[in-house]
Order: C-alpha cells, then structure tokens, then sequence
C-alpha cells in the first residue's frame, strides 16, 4: 500500500425515508424501522408497484428559501440539505482562503427519469411550453454543482453514476482527491429521487420490485428465502471527508477513518451479478486499506432483496473471506431505508460511522425464513451490541460495475 495521508470524516448529514437528519436515521435503524410504505407522491393505483421508501415531510424552503428552491430539482435540494448538516457537524466554515482547497463529488442520476415529460410536452404542445429551468432542477450535474454554488466550495467538483454502485464509488474517489492533495477537504456522497411513475414503471416491467404492495412494511428482506425484489427509496447522504493534518489543525470533531476503497467491473451480464467481481471489489478495497479478512469486524452489506443479489454477495463474502465469512456479522439496511440507487452506498457510509462510534449493529428486518443459499449471520431482526473497529461496506451496480469502501474507528 502507498503512504497516503490519512483521511477522516468529520461530519456527516442524511435525509432519508427514516428521517430528515443523519441523527434520525441511525435512531430508526437501531430500531428496526421500515420507511416503506403506499406511494403518495403521485397516484400509483395502476402500476403493478405501489410501494417505495419517501422521504416525509421534507421542505426544501427550511434549506434554501423559496427562489432557490423553485431552481433546485429534488435531488439537489436533498443534497444541500445533507451537506449542510455535515457541514454543521464538521464545525466547518468555508472562507474566501480556504474555498479553492474544498470540493464537491457527488452520485446521483438526477432527473433522469422527467425527461418523457418534457420531450411529450414538446410533442403536443410545441418548444414554448418546455420548462425553462429543466435542465438547472434535473441535469445530473446540477446537485454537485448547486452545492458547491451554495457552500461556495471551489476545489473540485464533478458526478458520478455507476449505478446502485454510485455512492460508494463517489466517496472512493474523493478519497483519492485527497490523497493526491487536490484538495484538503471533500464533501461526498450520493442524492437520488427516483419515485416517479416512469422509473416506477420500468424497474417494475424489469422485475426488480417487491411487489408486496398489501404489507410494505414487510417488503424490503434481503438475504429471506421468501424475498422478490428491492423497494426504491429516496434521498441522500454527505460525508465532509479532509486530510488528517487539516482536520487536527483546526480541532475538527473526527468521527471515523476511510481506509481503503476498491473497484471492479464483472464483465459478465447487464442485469445478473458476477460472484467474482464481486469478490474482486471486496479484496481491493481490503488490499488498498491495508487490513487483512481476519480485521474486518461488521459489512455493511449491499442486501437488495432481489433473489440474485442477496445469494451472489453471499457467495463473493465467502470468495473474499473463506471461513473467516461466517464470524462476520452482515446486515442490509436496505430492508428498513429501501434502495436509494445512487445515494445507497452513501447513506451505507453513513450508517458505518454509526456503527464504529457506538458499537451497535442495525439489524437485517424481516428476516423470518432462512435461505440454504444465503446461510452467514445477517443480523436478523434485532439490534447488537458489539465494538466494532472496521467496517467494509459493499455497492454492487446494476451492470456490474462495483465499489467498496473500508472504514475503521478513529
């Protein structure tokens, strides 16, 4: 492994179906609740999926201000919701000497799935009636950069997607930014709000939804035997990410370490996953931190509840691991918080910063029927207790393409 500078996290902030606080989101995992319920958003009666996991009670205004907020798409106001909380925890005050040295990497895939309204309006109603500020409230570059707008953050600033992999791989390379002294300070991490009818439609079409729209509470449950596909959920999550030297120059709160980041591509298939690339991300992220399988204490697992996934990252923890697979706890909190695609792997990170500062391990819900393909500790139903000093955290994509990310307690 390289001598790189060590890189800490300082603050963290989420919204997410569980709450509208990094803080709300930890207190409703460690009590096993689920953010799934009945689609409001828009009227779903005649989609087969009627189920995802919505942000509540989130005004943008309570962020932004009215005029900002109308120019803002979802993703983004989601996004300076978050990062404005990391921020406040980081103590951190951007000024005109230090905002050329901070940046912005953020995952998203913004408002992709708004396009066929627009290009329908263009049909029928002709280019003057096109939205003005489309492109500002759903380009996928646009939450990067109104965050760095708002925070006034002039170091660098771009945005990824790499599917549900996304989150995971913008804080992997935030943390090579910081390594290489592009910047000394990195707000990352991944917005997404994707529950709308046509993405709705499609990944239903696609087969990748539970469609357990009577029981939604119950329907996100990875690695069960009795599970039939994800539960689409929403939000976002930020990490203030700054060299060490930085952050203990200026007294900064250091809640965790990020040790290592690893990737890989399955060149497989575009829908199922490959045991081994899997496998692949997992060992590079554990090569590039330095540690061994035998110091890794919990994963955070990427846990969809779709069929494939859940057994084919079983069976990469046992590639990556040997024997060593089944004293590791592995929980998805994917069954409480869904699946927020872009920001997954984000919110995961998020959760591990939890995990390594007060020991508790959020559970795996609605684990009620074991599954003889999926056989290690998953951490069903209920919290534990257990100190925890490395944290692996698994972002599988659709398409193959993968990002893992090791974390260790400071």
């Amino acid at each position: 492994m390289a001598e790189w500078e060590r890189i800490v996290v300082t603050g963290v902030g989420a919204v997410s179906p569980l709450g509208l606080t990094a803080e709300a989101l930890w207190e409703g995992l460690k009590a096993g609740h689920s953010g799934v319920g009945p689609i409001t958003s828009f009227d779903a009666e005649d989609l087969p999926v009627k189920i995802a996991a919505e942000v509540k009670g989130f005004d943008p205004r309570n962020y932004m201000g009215h005029k900002l907020a109308r120019r803002v798409g979802r993703p983004g106001q989601f996004a300076i919701a978050a990062a404005g909380e990391a921020l406040t925890m980081a103590d951190l005050k951007v000024s005109t000497e230090h905002a050329p040295r901070m940046g912005v990497v953020l995952a998203t895939t913004g408002g992709f799935f708004n396009t066929a309204d627009q290009a329908i309006r263009l049909r029928e109603q002709g280019p003057r009636k096109l939205d003005p500020l489309f492109i500002t409230r759903n380009g996928p570059h646009m939450p990067a950069c109104q965050v760095g707008s708002f925070f006034g953050l002039q170091g660098p600033n771009s945005t990824l997607n790499s599917a549900c992999a996304s989150g995971s791989d913008a804080l992997g390379v935030a943390l090579m930014h910081l390594r290489q002294a592009h910047a000394d300070v990195m707000l990352a991490g991944g917005t997404e709000a994707l529950i709308v009818p046509l993405s709705i439609a499609l990944m239903g079409h696609l087969g990748a939804l539970s469609r357990r729209n009577d029981e939604p509470a119950r329907a996100s449950r990875p690695f069960d035997r009795e599970r039939d596909g994800f539960v689409l959920g929403e939000g976002a999550a930020v990490l203030v990410l700054e060299a060490e030297r930085h952050a203990l120059r200026r007294g900064a709160p250091i809640l965790a370490e990020v040790v290592g980041a690893g990737w890989s591509f399955d060149a497989y298939d575009d829908t199922a996953p490959s045991v081994e690339g899997q496998a692949l991300a997992i060992r590079s992220g554990l090569r590039d931190a330095g540690l061994s399988p035998q110091e890794v204490d919990y994963i955070n697992a990427h846990g969809t509840s779709t069929p494939l996934n859940d057994k084919a990252e079983t069976e990469a923890i046992k590639q990556a691991f040997g024997e060593r697979a089944y004293q590791i706890p592995v929980s998805s909190t994917k069954s409480m918080t869904g699946h927020l695609a872009c920001a997954a792997g984000a919110l995961e990170a998020v959760t591990c910063v939890f995990v390594l500062r007060e020991g508790i391990l959020p559970p795996t819900i609605n684990y009620e029927f074991p599954d003889p393909d999926c056989d290690l500790d998953y951490v069903p139903n209920e919290p534990r207790e257990q100190e925890v000093d490395v944290c692996l955290s698994n972002s599988f994509g659709l398409g193959g393409q993968n990002a893992c990310l090791v974390l260790r307690r400071w």
